[in-house]
């Protein structure tokens, strides 16, 4: 007679951590995207480069699960969210890593999104703010305003500047993405997988035909880098990890982590890309990242 088995004990990790996980690695992806694209527009590759490598890897990955997955009748609000989330934004953000430093992509673009987000909730639904949302709105504009001092005041000075501005307006059209997300209830994988088809259908041919390319200039491992980057883990890995981590943990703490981005970008980028940091630089990615924490607890009488 055989003994009575034992139950065996919960394996693996649990949902929180794996959450956890999941949020850092999105952490770095998104710094390892802003330092990536730097080194890529200092070199060889122009804006558009950037842009046709990760259009071209994203649509073809992701192509073929949208088409067999997406009624066609849903076909323009995918267009839309390509249109904001993808060519708008990945061209906004490429054009800026031309001007400014990575430390600025991490506070323009990733503190500026909830910001932005914000601001058009207001505008668009007569939301009030609540006094949580009003102060995290309030660190993260002083924030942005540092940065833009510094960058008026720098030898780089009007460059910064453009710079910084083409970053913020890659979080306006991604926080636009966002809202239009919510609004249409799409499923996150077949969003990603959308943007980058509807992206590859309308870019490509324009980039091949008319705007400057240094591509074919490139070095095999140079163009690798940064189709794996952009195309890969930028594109489709990042965006899948955090619709994961919101699952696990919910969308405020996994928001919340994201904060860390300025902070590990331009760290990162000081001792990979040599671009120095200023105590207006250092003062201003604490600012917005406190904002960015503040923004993404859940308040009192949250429903969320």
């Amino acid at each position: 007679m055989h003994p009575p088995s034992q139950p065996h004990p919960t394996q693996g990790l649990s949902d929180t951590t794996k959450g956890l996980i999941a949020g850092l690695l999105v952490v770095a992806c998104w710094s390892g995207f802003n330092i990536v694209s730097r080194f890529g527009t200092k070199g060889l590759f122009t804006p558009f480069d950037l842009a046709a490598m990760r259009y071209g890897v994203s649509g073809l990955l992701g192509g073929l699960y949208f088409l067999r997955n997406a009624p066609f009748a849903d076909w323009p609000r995918y267009l839309s969210l390509s249109v904001f989330g993808g060519l708008g934004y990945g061209l906004f953000v490429y054009s800026g890593f031309s001007f400014a430093p990575s430390a600025h992509a991490g506070i323009f673009v990733n503190g500026g999104i909830p910001f932005c987000t914000a601001i058009l909730v207001a505008l668009t639904t007569g939301f009030h703010l609540a006094r949580q949302t009003l102060i995290a709105l309030g660190l993260s504009a002083c924030g942005l305003l540092l940065i833009g001092i510094d960058s008026l005041l720098s030898h780089h000075g009007q460059d910064e500047l453009t710079g910084d501005l083409l970053f913020l307006a890659a979080a306006m059209s991604w926080s636009v993405f966002g809202l239009l997300m919510r609004r249409w209830q799409i499923r996150p994988a077949l969003g990603v997988c959308g943007i980058a088809f509807f992206a590859l259908l309308l870019y490509e041919p324009v980039y091949l035909l008319y705007l400057p390319k240094n591509l074919p200039a490139a070095g095999w491992g140079d163009i690798a880098l940064q189709c794996v980057y952009q195309g890969f883990i930028a594109a489709m890995l990042a965006a899948g990890l955090y619709s994961y981590a919101n699952q696990k943990i919910g969308a405020c703490q996994a928001s919340m982590m994201l904060s860390l981005v300025p902070a590990v970008s331009a760290i990162g980028a000081y001792f990979i890309l040599d671009e120095q940091l200023t105590w207006t630089v250092m003062l201003g990615i604490v600012v917005v990242s406190v904002g960015a924490v503040i923004g993404a607890m859940p308040g009192r009488g949250s429903g969320r």
